[in-house]
């Protein structure tokens, strides 16, 4: 049996990954055609790759179908119910940073903080008889973060799309999404609340604390660990 690492199947992600692999001694390729999602390890003994999309990887690690992943922190809070009893970080990788935040229209000039948005909530549920929308793909974290934050009067509706695009077409009245130059916010005419964000991600490496492991295959993850220079 072999150790099992999901890497995300395409694009930057994926290149990046690649590089910072590469970069500590060990050699992640794809082989075959761009549609068959196989990959190959050099550099260490046991060791096979599994090229997933990055919203796969949390699954995967928590049924202890792959022994460790390289997805973003987000990921893994948001689809893992008590995540750091399913999975342990093992390294920051240094790229895919992003920050999931809550926007609001630039016209609502008086919300700035939590504490606005509540009284911003209170005032449009009296006036529209219903609770203000916050479009988001991100319910666990943001249902928390706004519990925590003391904001009452309003409903999280998902987001399939475009979810910046979700104000100017009148699906929503907020938005909390994941976003890392802010360009595309403020072309939407939306700005980010002068609070800490939900939450602050990058790609990282996961082990999963479920997946079993014989001895050849510990032998093999401890390898691969050391190669890395993780410890």
């Amino acid at each position: 049996m072999t150790v099992k690492l999901g890497v995300p199947s395409k694009g930057r992600l994926m290149e990046k990954t690649f590089d910072w692999f590469a970069a500590r001694g060990v050699t992640l390729a794809r082989t075959g055609s761009d549609r068959e999602y196989a990959g190959a390890v050099s550099g260490v003994e046991g060791v096979d790759l599994v090229l997933l999309s990055a919203g796969e990887i949390p699954r995967e690690l928590a049924a202890g179908r792959i022994h460790l992943g390289v997805t973003g922190t987000d990921l893994i809070r948001e689809k893992l119910v008590q995540w750091d009893q399913k999975v342990e970080p093992m390294a920051e990788l240094g790229f895919g940073h992003a920050d999931l935040i809550v926007a609001v229209p630039n016209a609502w000039v008086d919300v700035d903080t939590l504490d606005d948005l509540d009284a911003a909530a209170a005032a449009f549920r009296a006036r529209h008889g219903f609770r203000m929308r916050i479009a988001t793909k991100y319910h666990r974290l943001v249902r928390d973060y706004l519990r925590n934050g003391g904001v009452a009067d309003y409903q999280l509706v998902d987001s399939q799309g475009a979810t910046e695009g979700t104000v100017k077409n009148l699906t929503a009245e907020a938005i909390a999404d994941i976003t890392s130059s802010g360009e595309t916010l403020r072309a939407n005419h939306l700005k980010v609340l002068a609070e800490e964000p939900v939450l602050r991600s990058q790609a990282t490496l996961f082990r999963s604390r479920t997946a079993p492991l014989d001895e050849s295959e510990r032998e093999a993850q401890r390898a691969l660990i050391a190669t890395l220079g993780l410890r």
